[in-house]
């Protein structure tokens, strides 16, 4: 496993994450918490050392099962966590209504609003800290940004945590440019990344980080499953599942995704890998992306995406995947 350090927090992170939104249930379809430990304990064992996860990734759960895992094992991990989505308050902006299990489109037992302001990150930071039962967090990030307080503020309120202990380093998801200029001295952008999805290298997101020594830590990088050509075209997403309507899972877009990778078959042999882990492999050599966030439901796939973080790929083939991509979507 290659390890890369954050940003210029001094901590040093497998490029392979761990991340943990499926086993909060939420918008998955549910999880198996025994095989969400495992799939944690699994990953560490495999060389994987940053685990991320969330308060709404349900509602608390991911975090608290992240917090049973690692409890014996605080020391072989590096933790990171958000702020910035609470239900328990009506203010700042609102996000989206939902329940214990998805996304609802009318109103429903959970607001869900974004929001920063110093006095409630606080009490998340103080929330966050009893679930994953620790006294501190390696990498603090704002979830989303909003536009009721003030980013000096929320600033502000970081880096006191931070004063305090209680925060090692501090980053940013989901946020423009001008967001992060504005935020000064971050360790970390998360934001959305993977062959079909590339719209940080058009914002200028990827150059900033890069001028300004931001590790970027790319979640969704097999596009929620797509990029490893198991997924059938016949299958059926079924309610309350993030991927249900999304343009990337329709059936002719699967079909056309699964025959280009087909393609790709023998040179993920040549490296020993899966098609899965050669995407894993291709995305860690795109330029400012320092870190991926893999998702994984049970040890298997815990050591697939781990596996994914020990391919070097050669400067021919990458050129190879590239042209396989344009014949295919241009």
């Amino acid at each position: 496993m290659e390890y890369r350090v954050i940003g210029k927090s001094g901590i040093n992170a497998s490029v392979i994450g761990l991340g943990t939104w499926v086993m909060g249930g939420w918008m998955w379809g549910g999880a198996v918490e025994k095989e969400s430990i495992d799939s944690i304990n699994t990953s560490i064992e495999n060389g994987v050392n940053l685990i991320d996860t969330a308060p709404v990734y349900g509602f608390g759960i991911s975090e608290t099962v992240v917090g049973k895992a690692i409890k014996d094992k605080r020391d072989k991990v590096i933790l990171a966590t958000k702020c910035g989505l609470v239900w328990d308050q009506e203010k700042g902006d609102f996000f989206f209504h939902s329940n214990q299990d998805s996304v609802t489109p009318e109103s429903s037992k959970l607001k869900v609003y974004r929001f920063l302001g110093s006095d409630s990150i606080k009490a998340e930071v103080e929330r966050s800290l009893k679930r994953l039962d620790t006294d501190y967090i390696d990498l603090y990030q704002t979830h989303w940004q909003e536009s009721t307080t003030k980013i000096e503020d929320t600033m502000g309120a970081l880096l006191k945590l931070k004063d305090e202990g209680k925060i090692r380093a501090i980053g940013v998801s989901n946020a423009s440019v001008d967001q992060m200029k504005e935020y000064g001295e971050i360790d970390s952008d998360q934001e959305k990344y993977n062959m079909f999805q590339r719209e940080i290298e058009s914002n200028g997101n990827v150059q900033h980080c890069v001028d300004k020594n931001i590790a970027i830590l790319a979640y969704s990088p097999i596009a929620q499953g797509l990029l490893t050509g198991k997924i059938d075209p016949d299958r059926e997403i079924k309610d309350g599942d993030v991927r249900k309507g999304s343009p990337l899972f329709t059936k002719d877009n699967i079909l056309k995704v699964n025959k280009m990778l087909s393609e790709l078959k023998n040179m993920a042999e040549d490296y020993s890998a899966n098609i899965g882990q050669l995407m894993l492999a291709w995305t860690l050599r795109r330029k400012g992306i320092t870190h991926l966030l893999c998702g994984a439901r049970n040890s298997e796939q815990a050591i697939e995406n781990a596996g994914g973080g020990e391919i070097k790929i050669s400067e021919t083939d990458l050129a190879l995947i590239d042209n396989k991509y344009t014949e295919y979507f241009g």
